[in-house]
């Protein structure tokens, strides 16, 4: 029944066969995701543990296929436990994916209300600041200017580090997800130095800079005005008002962030 070929003991269906193209694809993640690393290598002798436990099972070979059986489980188990760094980064690149995002979007709604928050904190006081919107392997040169922090992101922790007395006010934040990587990053200046009638000061040429050079969202609060504006994609959209930058940033991180 289903029976697509036959090859000596072997049997082979349709299911198996979708059963096989699946596996395949898993491994091809886990191989893009942890290749140049000692983990893959403990990996791939896993599989071929795997495989030979399959072919002894299949030609009766009980006794050797306890023993492989039992090497790896034991193997697995040391693999967890000697690779969690690895593992951290499989499991932060899946959660990256377009599927994924799908799932997260209010975790991502939560992020920018934090943002909106304090930002409106932030103009109330007439403080300035520059809040990244990207992914930080996308942005890492920028990342590495500054101070990394890898924080889960909060309004209080904002306003604390764009508050004119913090060694941290001067530079950029970059938010990543939930985390807030960095702080005090440095950002390119854009050569564009005026929009329309508007004058451009070094706050807001730096974040339209980066975005000219990444797929990034920055939110820029004029220190002087109490206003904010948004650099995405090389466009500046000029003081937004508050009760439209929530839906307005939404619109933004959705369409920049997660192609």
């Amino acid at each position: 029944m289903n029976e697509v070929m036959q090859f000596g003991f072997l049997s082979i269906s349709w299911i198996d066969l979708v059963d096989v193209a699946i596996v395949a694809v898993a491994f091809w993640f886990v191989y893009r995701s942890l290749r140049d690393t000692l983990a893959l290598q403990v990996l791939f002798l896993l599989s071929i543990l795997l495989v030979l436990s399959f072919f002894t099972d299949a030609l009766g070979l009980e006794t050797v296929n306890w023993i492989l059986r039992r090497l790896g489980d034991i193997g697995l188990i040391a693999f967890v436990v000697l690779f969690q760094p690895e593992l951290r980064r499989l499991v932060l690149l899946l959660t990256r994916g377009r599927v994924f995002r799908l799932f997260l979007r209010t975790r991502s709604t939560e992020v920018i209300d934090i943002v909106v928050d304090a930002i409106e904190d932030l103009t109330s006081s007439h403080i300035g600041a520059l809040i990244v919107f990207s992914r930080a392997d996308h942005i890492k040169v920028t990342v590495d200017t500054g101070v990394k922090l890898n924080a889960t992101a909060s309004a209080e922790l904002l306003s604390s580090i764009f508050n004119p007395r913090s060694p941290l006010h001067d530079g950029a934040v970059v938010i990543d997800g939930q985390m807030l990587v960095a702080a005090r990053c440095v950002l390119p200046l854009s050569t564009t130095q005026r929009v329309g009638s508007r004058t451009l000061g070094t706050r807001h040429r730096a974040g339209l800079g980066l975005s000219e050079q990444a797929d990034a969202v920055v939110v820029i609060v004029s220190e002087e005005r109490g206003t904010v504006s948004l650099a995405y994609g090389g466009e500046l959209e000029i003081d937004i008002p508050l009760p439209l930058l929530r839906v307005t940033l939404q619109q933004r991180i959705s369409s920049y962030l997660s192609a």
